[in-house]
């Protein structure tokens, strides 16, 4: 840290507690006075240790009479500690010999931790002890616990955080006139209550997060993410964009070509995506659709209009199972119309890769397909203008700025179009995609059936393979079978592809049955999957390397193993794989019982639901955004406080008041942005 940090001027911050801090993301003062407590313990009253209740954190107070070194079936520190009413067992099974040299005999300690029976009495394992003289005073109030890291107690965190309070200023950076709407209390209230609440404080909404202060906390959390998300669209809306007049030169011709026409919500995508392309700013747009909604064509379409205006389009995809399939989509429709499709990965040999570039770099090659090697320092484009991006979510910010980056100085920053197959609720869309637009294509093409969802014990499951084989045969079916792991795993016990593949080749031996897995090379992937494709294969035995793009029209039925293992958004994922042609089409979520609460609650959700959205809603209900959107992909700092489902009204009072401080007050909205990000946004122009 910098010599200006205010850290070094007060004492305790020394430079290995420093580093520890850095840890947990806390570089300032202000960090500290926003690093709120998990919860709080009640060390306002010492019980006498006979009197002590039972299974929740007390504080007893007594004597070392006995402290040795005890080897069962492992070493553990055990003490015996007394006062005037009884005497408590105490218990380390992890101890340092520094710690073992602390519980003296005859040295007072203080304990906080449950009571419980044990073989001699009453006993605490691993109590907080604190070596104190007789009639040393109990807090006032309840004691704070951090969330901290290895190396940092939390008496330490606890002092640090009084400092900060106490030097750090507090003073609100929004005025009164707009909390006064909100009925929101003063910042520093807020954050001494939650810091240090005092005795006879109802614990309860400070735990639930209800409380006021609780309240204040979370809506200058979310008004600061709207506030990054505005400026972040401000500045770059400040950059300018190649303008791509609609032509139709190209468009036209591919549309009369196609043998099915477009939804009316590819086609108002389409339009919108036209007009974005056709100003000077550059696009953010995000296109959602369900699994099988048809995003390609549109993204295809966009294409078109840039190459149409003589300029270059990357179209970037997170596997090269997807980018191949992208690849050969966008050759069947595009070249015939003189297009040049151009073809780029990692796992391609050198020469063949150097002389893809070569064409790329020399304009030949108008639009490029592929995976991360697409972004490579190595690679170069003449005039790239437009970036297409399917399943962004699964892309580092970092590598989406190196593709941007490719982009002609002279005519700006290109345009970006980002695909998602899974479905973004409303409350993350305002929270973390608010500084893009959204395009959603809300209907499925015409003639796609629906798919039939069944749940079914593994105890039933050599029916089931008796039921997919005959099918496979009687009706010219073809299935998937999805397993989670590719080798045997003792611990999770769970039926893996390889053998699965061996089960069903031997108890199907009439069929043809292939396997696909992620440790395949890319070419035998796409042998094996071209082999399916073509109907050379009758079962498609798979990890989840095929849970997005994938697309076999005659494919009908699908078995998921384990399926209790999986998220909902995988499981939904892996179904829409099948249902993409006419006919009627099966999932069967094979499970392991018994199955617990949730593992029941998300298949019987799958068993009754293929709303994407609905499924995707209760995704984040469960798993909350960190997992959805990965902190790293998102570039938007996760939420530490607020919570998208319960804070709505919170949500839609930071939306409301972002512009308007951004327009009418923008030094308070910098003040606001300061405390809450300082220099570390953890944003990127992204």
């Amino acid at each position: 840290m910098s010599t200006a940090d205010p850290f070094l001027k007060l004492p305790g911050f020394t430079a290995s507690v420093r580093d520890k801090l850095a840890k947990l993301n806390l570089l300032r003062l202000a960090d500290l006075t926003l690093h709120l407590p998990l919860r709080y313990e009640d060390e306002t009253q010492c019980y006498p240790i006979h009197d002590a209740p039972h299974d929740r954190v007390v504080v007893v107070e007594g004597v070392i009479r006995k402290s040795e070194v005890q080897i069962r079936q492992r070493r553990q520190l055990v003490a015996e500690v007394r006062d005037d009413s009884g005497r408590l067992i105490v218990r380390f099974l992890n101890f340092y010999p520094a710690q073992q040299k602390q519980w003296q005999i005859g040295k007072r300690v203080r304990l906080t931790g449950e009571v419980r029976t044990g073989f001699y009495g009453p006993e605490m394992v691993h109590p907080k002890a604190r070596f104190v003289e007789a009639g040393a005073p109990l807090p006032e109030g309840y004691t704070p616990v951090y969330p901290t890291t290895q190396g940092l107690g939390q008496d330490t965190l606890k002092r640090l955080v009084e400092l900060a309070l106490k030097h750090s200023p507090l003073t609100d950076t929004l005025p009164a006139s707009l909390l006064q709407p909100l009925q929101l209390p003063a910042l520093e209230t807020s954050l001494r209550l939650l810091h240090q609440p005092p005795p006879g404080t109802d614990l309860r909404p400070l735990l639930q997060r209800h409380h006021p202060a609780w309240q204040r906390l979370k809506f200058d959390e979310l008004l600061a993410q709207q506030l990054t998300l505005l400026t972040n669209r401000a500045r770059r809306r400040a950059v300018p964009a190649p303008i791509l007049p609609s032509q139709g030169r190209l468009s036209g011709p591919l549309l009369a070509r196609l043998p099915f026409q477009l939804t009316g919500a590819q086609q108002r995508a389409v339009d919108v995506i036209s007009q974005d392309l056709q100003r000077p700013v550059p696009m953010q747009r995000l296109l959602q659709g369900d699994v099988g909604s048809g995003k390609t064509i549109v993204a295809a379409l966009a294409a078109l209009q840039a190459v149409e205006n003589g300029m270059q389009v990357a179209f970037m995809a997170p596997t090269e199972l997807l980018a191949e399939q992208h690849y050969r989509k966008l050759d069947e429709w595009l070249t015939p119309l003189g297009v040049r499709i151009g073809w780029l990965t990692g796992s391609q040999k050198k020469k063949v890769r150097e002389a893809m570039q070569a064409e790329i770099a020399s304009g030949e090659i108008q639009i490029a397909v592929g995976t991360h090697a697409l972004f490579q320092d190595s690679v170069q484009f003449v005039n790239l203008a437009l970036l297409l991006v399917d399943e962004q979510h699964r892309f580092g910010v970092a590598q989406r700025l190196q593709l941007r980056s490719k982009g002609v100085a002279s005519s700006g920053a290109p345009h970006q179009l980002m695909m998602s197959a899974t479905p973004i609720p409303r409350t993350l869309a305002m929270s973390y995609f608010a500084d893009l637009d959204v395009s959603v294509i809300d209907e499925l093409p015409p003639g796609r059936t629906p798919i039939v969802t069944t749940l079914l014990d593994n105890r039933k499951r050599e029916a089931l393979v008796a039921r997919v084989g005959e099918a496979c045969r009687s009706q010219q079916a073809q299935a998937y079978w999805v397993c989670p792991l590719i080798e045997e795993s003792e611990a999770l016990q769970l039926q893996t592809a390889v053998a699965t593949h061996q089960e069903l080749s031997t108890v199907l031996p009439d069929l043809r049955i292939g396997l696909v897995h992620g440790k395949l090379s890319a070419a035998d992937k796409q042998a094996v999957m071209l082999a399916f494709k073509e109907h050379q294969l009758d079962i498609l035995v798979a990890t989840t390397v095929i849970e997005v793009g994938v697309d076999v029209p005659n494919a009908s039925l699908m078995v998921i193993d384990h399926a209790e293992r999986m998220g909902l958004a995988q499981l939904h994922q892996l179904r829409g794989r099948v249902g993409r042609g006419s006919k009627a089409s099966y999932c069967t979520l094979l499970y392991q019982a018994p199955l617990g609460e949730l593992a029941s609650a998300r298949l019987d959700l799958m068993r009754r639901s293929t709303d994407g959205f609905e499924i995707a809603r209760e995704d984040l209900r469960l798993r909350g955004p960190g997992e959805l959107l990965g902190s790293r992909q998102s570039g938007v700092p996760l939420l530490r406080f607020a919570d998208l489902e319960q804070d709505m009204d919170l949500l839609e009072a930071a939306r409301n008041l972002a512009p308007r401080l951004l327009r009418e007050l923008p030094d308070i909205a910098a003040d606001h942005l300061e405390r809450w990000l300082g220099s570390r946004s953890g944003l990127l122009d992204a």
